[in-house]
């Protein structure tokens, strides 16, 4: 493996400063580069290849030094990661390569190559979620620096910080700020965890903590509005709602859950799927307005329970993706017909259930249990799994109100 070092060469003129330069070997090859710095002799430690402040020096001098101290620290970085870069691609390379690719950083690729190179390996292995997230991040953090790669030593903790402040100058809520910086930090561990950088911490000054939002639940009385609106005229719409309805009877199932369900998980009355999110098993009675709606579509060509991923041949994630936002689109449009003060989402439909559950004054952990919590230390809370019957019987009394 090649090293790297800053070396002082000293002026043949006692009274004139001598020069630094980087020095690369490699399979026992040295070449040298000039990092463009001068010094005097007095202001370097040859022992510890370090600058040092001698005592009683100019303020003027003093930034200076520290200015040159900074800047060999980076290129040392920079040298490093460089290295590193090359080892973990197991690329034969020389000392002047090193120096090639140090010319050009862009060659060798830094943060925003790294990135892409991993979102592509995520793909390849099946963490199409993960690889999605990822995607969604630097997707916006390319918004704001530009799609010119970035090198890992240039990954600070200031730049996070002006990334940060261009999200709040664009309106984008502390959640998803939060969301973007986290998935930038876990993209960047991995580098660190494969030996391309060292450990910079540049997101110890941004937020990626999880704010509590404002619930967008919606009342009972409004659930029936959504119910019966006339949407004869725009079918698009009235599948949206369809969907919506279909997850608030099944007790604010999720819309990836809904998407992927299957027709052979419904036996004996009793619809049974694991979340995708959590991997936990729920049952749910089948009620008489669920087999409405599935009875109201098409599905014999597939698999599946609901028309949402309606061609085999094609990339079931894909479709579930689509249809979400159309959905997403149709019910935001259906409440602002119907003068709602939020949007209508699929998520309304899981958040009504559970708030106008609690106003039949049906415990919270029945609730939990119904909805499959997504928190291992929230379901720890409730000790054992709730009996089916009873959450069943929640579900029945929720329906029987409409």
């Amino acid at each position: 493996m090649a090293t790297v070092k800053v070396k002082f060469r000293a002026s043949s003129v006692k009274t004139k400063e001598g020069a630094l330069y980087y020095q690369v070997i490699h399979d026992r090859l040295a070449r040298q580069l000039r990092s463009g710095y001068k010094l005097y002799p007095s202001e370097w430690d040859t022992e510890r290849s370090k600058v040092i402040l001698p005592s009683g020096i100019e303020e003027g001098r003093r930034y200076y030094l520290l200015s040159v101290k900074a800047a060999l620290d980076n290129g040392l970085a920079r040298f490093k990661e460089l290295i590193a870069w090359l080892e973990h691609g197991n690329m034969p390379y020389t000392a002047d390569k090193v120096l090639e690719l140090y010319a050009s950083p862009t060659e060798y690729g830094g943060f925003i190559t790294y990135a892409r190179k991993l979102i592509g390996e995520l793909k390849q292995i099946g963490k199409i979620c993960t690889a999605e997230t990822y995607t969604t991040a630097l997707n916006s953090f390319v918004r704001f620096h530009g799609e010119r790669d970035l090198l890992f030593e240039e990954m600070d903790s200031n730049r996070m910080v002006q990334y940060e402040t261009y999200l709040k100058e664009n309106n984008v809520c502390p959640n998803s700020t939060s969301y973007y910086m986290r998935n930038l930090r876990a993209i960047y561990n991995r580098a660190v965890e494969e030996g391309l950088t060292g450990q910079r911490n540049p997101f110890k000054h941004v937020y990626t903590g999880v704010d509590k939002t404002v619930k967008r639940a919606v009342p009972l009385k409004v659930i029936r509005r959504i119910r019966e609106a006339d949407l004869t005229q725009t079918p698009a719409m009235d599948y949206a709602r369809d969907l919506f309805l279909f997850s608030f009877y099944t007790r604010g199932m999720s819309f990836v859950d809904m998407a992927y369900l299957k027709k052979k998980d419904l036996q004996n009355g009793v619809l049974s799927y694991r979340r995708q999110k959590t991997g936990q098993q729920l049952f749910i009675k089948w009620e008489k307005p669920m087999q409405e709606i599935v009875d109201k579509y098409d599905t014999s060509g597939t698999s599946y329970l609901l028309p949402i991923i309606k061609d085999m041949k094609m990339d079931a994630r894909r479709q579930y993706k689509n249809a979400a936002h159309l959905v997403n689109d149709k019910l935001k449009k259906l409440g602002e017909r119907l003068g709602l003060g939020i949007p209508l989402t699929t998520y309304v439909a899981r958040h009504a259930w559970a708030s106008i559950a609690r106003s039949k004054n049906i415990p919270l952990p029945t609730i939990s249990e119904a909805m499959g919590h997504d928190s291992e230390n929230t379901t720890r809370i409730y000790l054992a799994s709730l009996d089916a019957s009873v959450v069943d019987k929640a579900n029945s009394l929720i329906l029987k109100s409409l």
